[in-house]
């Protein structure tokens, strides 16, 4: 179904309304909380909504967000979180022996600075641009313009991240939030139809790192997603 709750990690039933629920459409940003979670070790309920089948954010739960975005993170206490920045700081501070963004304060400010940067800038300014530039322009005319733009404009923070990389990791010597990021937007370049192992071997080399981990093969299974090459799109015409 297009919206389904889904349950397979929930340990006690019986304490259901206590639990953390966050909210997810396949392969979207929402992924990146949803491995974190899994980091984690928390207990969690999850709740998808595929966008890509129901056209947009549904009007049925705009209460819940009236950003009409996702993710969403319910908290045990009927509080609501949104906005991946900050659902991922809430997972990382419930388990602060597991440093999710890092072991010290330049590296904890390197994972925000990341974070800031791929959400803000090649989210939102690149492919937010590319798959919907009437968000950004009013004139259907102008839409094959917009996309160029937001193209020319991925490759070059696709390029700025292959030349920062130096090693396994995006922030110091050892796994955090920033590598999660740097892996789901490393799929969404196969939507581009770029071949991404070729163009950024660097870049590829920290994804084949992070799609190692437990967290991540769980996720991507339960979401019903490829583990690299993402193909929402389908065959083109």
């Amino acid at each position: 179904s297009v919206v389904q709750d889904l349950q397979p990690h929930v340990i006690c039933p019986s304490t259901m309304s206590k639990l953390i629920r966050l909210w997810i459409s396949p392969a979207t940003c929402s992924l990146l909380p949803h491995i974190l979670l899994r980091e984690s070790g928390l207990e969690f309920d999850l709740f998808t909504v595929d966008i890509t089948k129901t056209y947009g954010f549904p009007k049925e739960y705009e209460k819940i967000n009236p950003k009409k975005r996702l993710p969403i993170l319910e908290l045990g206490d009927g509080e609501i979180l949104t906005e991946t920045v900050a659902i991922t700081t809430w997972i990382s501070l419930q388990v602060p022996d597991k440093h999710l963004f890092g072991s010290t304060p330049v590296e904890i400010a390197r994972s925000y600075e990341w974070l800031n940067w791929l959400s803000g800038t090649l989210h939102e300014r690149g492919y937010g641009a590319y798959f919907r530039p009437d968000n950004y322009v009013g004139d259907e005319k102008s839409f094959d313009s917009v996309k160029e733009k937001s193209r020319d404009w991925i490759t070059q923070c696709y390029t700025l991240i292959e030349e920062k990389l130096k090693g396994l990791h995006a922030v110091g010597e050892s796994f955090t939030v920033a590598d999660v990021f740097l892996y789901v937007i490393y799929r969404w370049g196969y939507l581009l139809e770029w071949d991404m192992a070729k163009l950024y071997p660097k870049y590829t080399r920290l994804v084949e790192e992070v799609v190692r981990r437990e967290s991540v093969l769980t996720a991507a299974s339960i979401e019903g997603i490829p583990l690299i090459k993402d193909n929402r799109l389908g065959p083109r015409e």
